[in-house]
């Protein structure tokens, strides 16, 4: 290689070497006047944000929001700021528009009970609401408060021609979501604990086909509530998931799945009721249904059985049915029937 083309070679290295250097010190030099100029950015006062991701429809407790440090030059109107919003007033409330973990929560974004649209906007998408009379006894005492999931237990008495009754008491709905006892969709609070108190109404989250079950079920008898235990929905999805009622496509996202899973955790049931008779708990009241139909019509007893067959002497020994009183005598396991005389 002569020695003018080993300089331009050199050369040529060397004007990369310092384009690098250059290219890396402009990136550098950009960069970190940003993250001086982030880090130096005044913190402003406390604003209430979501704790965790809070869909449509969703009522919210004092563990869902909370209030964290926000930048003084993104603190917006529309914002609830520690010192002058009540957090109190808006337990209860629901979201109306989805609000991300971590983001503020804006006035806008939830609606408070008696303003218009609050009920609709409690419901799930494709949901219904319905509500069901009440009382201190078929209310679990006052213990069931907005947000909780009950299942719905009828009692009933199926009366029969005979003059007899059979008393039966059914478990069927489960999983039901409860948006409000009474008129109230919030917890009342009295010195910082929750005030239990009775009511006379329930109103619940069903689906069309189960608003329907539960207006037939008021008219037959009578409708309890039962509070689930907050680990049975969990049980419940892992007997769902290993049979396959509940399925995860496969490369879902861990976000899709959570909603998945979410949506299988809080879906009311119609299927799987269990039912108790007054004979599995009392040995003087009916286990079954007696001989009668539940409409009036009696039922048909089976014929009875006809005469067993005798061979009589005239015929050649053939087998005839026996003609006026006859008396059955049994001889180990035969039995014959003899005609009575007359005479």
């Amino acid at each position: 290689m002569d020695k003018k083309k080993l300089l331009l070679l050199v050369g040529a290295l060397i004007v990369a070497i310092g384009t690098a250097f250059a290219a890396r010190s402009l990136f550098s030099g950009a960069s970190t006047p940003q993250a001086e100029a982030a880090a130096k950015m005044p913190l402003g006062p406390k604003v209430l944000v979501a704790q965790r991701g809070l869909p449509v429809g969703t009522i919210i407790t004092a563990d869902s929001i909370g209030y964290q440090n926000w930048p003084k030059d993104m603190v917006q109107d529309a914002y609830f700021v520690e010192g002058e919003a009540d957090m109190a007033k808006l337990l209860g409330t629901v979201v109306r528009n989805p609000i991300t973990a971590g983001e503020p929560v804006t006035q806008g974004s939830l609606v408070a009970p008696g303003d218009r649209g609050f009920l609709a906007a409690a419901l799930q998408p494709g949901m219904r609401a319905v509500t069901i009379p009440v009382s201190a006894r078929t209310g679990v005492a006052g213990f069931v408060f907005p947000g909780d999931h009950i299942d719905l237990v009828l009692t009933q008495t199926v009366k029969v021609n005979e003059g007899q009754a059979l008393k039966a008491s059914e478990t069927i709905l489960k999983n039901l979501r409860v948006l409000a006892t009474d008129q109230s969709t919030e917890q009342e609070m009295v010195e910082g604990k929750t005030r239990v108190r009775t009511f006379s109404t329930v109103t619940l989250e069903v689906t069309p086909k189960i608003a329907e079950e539960v207006a037939v079920a008021q008219t037959i008898g009578t409708i309890s509530l039962s509070l689930r235990s907050l680990s049975d929905n969990s049980s419940e999805l892992e007997q769902a998931v290993a049979s396959g009622t509940v399925k995860v496509p496969a490369g879902a996202s861990k976000a899709e799945e959570e909603r998945l899973l979410k949506a299988a955790m809080t879906r009311p049931l119609d299927r799987g009721s269990t039912f108790v008779t007054g004979g599995d708990v009392s040995r003087f009241q009916r286990k079954t249904m007696p001989l009668t139909e539940l409409n009036g019509a009696p039922r048909q007893d089976p014929a009875p059985a006809a005469p067993p067959m005798m061979r009589g002497p005239a015929m050649g020994g053939a087998p005839m049915a026996p003609r006026g009183p006859v008396v059955r005598i049994t001889r180990g396991k035969t039995t014959e029937a003899v005609p009575v005389s007359s005479r």
